[in-house]
């Protein structure tokens, strides 16, 4: 009997499959996601860029195709201001083409094709331009690092204005494109649908001018600047090699480690969690635990790391809450979840803000504690932001923030602690009920003393 053909297909995929180590080579290329719409259908907003398209995901539809003729010019401006040709670019992209066909997921069959490898290294070209001069023009630090350093030799020598190759009136590579364009630039290049490798960014920045490559970490810090992202000189040398623009974030986000790590580990003694079950160890929101008698105040970092509890004090980074955190944290929390290995940081940060806030009052005192900056408005709306962004996401067990949620709930669930939260609850949640109860001990207390004086009468009558 003729064996059928999707069997004898199976048969010849079993004989010719890869070993273990093969795979994961196979695997670890990837690290742009194309995100799926179980995901996506939740905020498609948030993944999908508005106004420009960066990779192949996106390239080339609906109105996005509208920022194509200012990539063209960008490349224009960036080839005459680096003095080089475009043949340059092109060769030192053209040996890792295949590099960056692999760090996309799931990539539509036409760019696999070999009469498109020129398309997709020109779309490459054009996007990494584009983002370069997006840096370069409204880098304010760099302006004036160049005008009091003529002698550096990064860039031209006419580059004290880094937009003077421009027209005044730009609408993209000006004063006007920076207040009114840039901001949603920003949004769409923090998308992780929307990135193109840090390898092409890096090639096309060495063949522009090896020296500033030799300084090391300079492309890094020109990305973080534009994200306004503070972080030192030295934690920036300590961030690991980058995928793409939103790790680059990502890794600022995480950088600044705890200045004390005593805390963070279980020990044996007072510090050591007893693991109930029963759901003891799930969190309460920021007003029960204030109730409990715990403190909250802000870390000394804005590291998403520098969470930690001891004492009754519990310290959290400050966070300033504003339209583009949304979009921003999921596609952070989508990059965590497809690319084995990034790590959950932040997505374990917002599980344990989730828990911690329920409501408005919760956000109120978060940021008289000064750990919200809320610039969304009201305090409901931040609630439910939080709220929404950690559908559909869990805490790993293994995660540090699971060993300080643990402590937290064991704190809790002292029999003084619980006794002062039902205290604190029933007695002082509204200003009358703190009245009945002074009045409540003022009455007893003039009880006591009549009593008193009944008693000293009786026993020593007046002569």
């Amino acid at each position: 009997m003729e064996e059928k053909q999707w069997v004898v297909k199976i048969n010849n995929e079993l004989n010719s499959l890869a070993n273990t180590s093969e795979e994961s080579a196979h695997w670890s290329k990837r690290f742009i996601y194309k995100i799926p719409a179980c995901v996506t259908e939740l905020n498609k907003r948030a993944y999908k860029p508005q106004i420009v398209s960066f990779g192949p995901y996106h390239h080339g539809t609906g109105d996005l195709r509208a920022m194509e003729e200012h990539k063209h010019r960008a490349l224009l401006h960036f080839l005459k201001r680096s003095n080089k040709p475009l043949n340059a670019f092109v060769e030192a992209l053209a040996p890792v083409l295949q590099d960056l066909k692999d760090a996309y997921d799931q990539l539509d069959p036409k760019w696999h094709l070999k009469e498109n490898d020129d398309e997709f290294l020109e779309m490459m070209i054009l996007d990494g331009c584009f983002i370069l001069e997006i840096l370069r023009t409204t880098d304010s630090a760099t302006h004036t690092h160049h005008s009091t350093q003529t002698h550096d030799q990064t860039t031209s020598s006419n580059a004290t204005n880094h937009s003077e190759d421009y027209a005044s009136n730009d609408p993209i590579f000006s004063t006007h494109g920076k207040l009114y364009i840039v901001p949603y630039l920003k949004r769409d290049m923090l998308m992780l649908e929307n990135q193109i490798p840090m390898l092409v960014l890096e090639k096309l920045v060495f063949v522009q001018n090896a020296n500033v490559v030799k300084k090391g970490k300079e492309l890094m810090k020109r990305i973080l600047n534009f994200f306004s992202q503070a972080i030192s000189v030295k934690n920036i040398h300590e961030i690991e090699k980058c995928f793409h623009i939103l790790d680059v974030y990502r890794k600022s986000l995480l950088s600044e480690e705890p200045r004390s790590k005593k805390h963070t580990k279980t020990k044996s003694g007072q510090n050591s969690i007893v693991h109930r079950g029963g759901g003891d160890e799930i969190i309460r929101s920021a007003t029960e635990l204030n109730e409990a008698g715990i403190r909250i105040k802000t870390s000394k970092t804005r590291s998403l790391k520098d969470i930690s509890f001891h004492g009754g004090v519990l310290e959290l980074p400050l966070i300033v809450v504003d339209d583009a955190l949304e979009s921003l944290y999921l596609n952070l929390i989508a990059f965590e979840r497809f690319h084995v290995g990034a790590g959950n940081e932040v997505t374990s940060y917002i599980f344990f803000m989730d828990n911690i806030i329920d409501n408005s009052r919760d956000v109120s005192l978060l940021h008289s504690c000064g750990v919200i900056q809320n610039a969304l408005g009201s305090d409901k709306a931040v609630a439910n932001l939080f709220n929404s962004l950690s559908k559909d996401i869990t805490l790993d067990p293994e995660s540090r923030l699971d060993e300080v949620q643990k402590r937290v709930s064991a704190y809790c669930q002292k029999p003084w602690h619980q006794w002062r939260a039902n205290l604190m609850h029933t007695y002082f949640t509204n200003p009358w009920a703190i009245l009945s109860v002074i009045a409540a001990i003022f009455l007893f207390a003039l009880t006591i003393i009549q009593t008193v004086y009944s008693v000293l009468s009786y026993v020593s009558p007046p002569s």
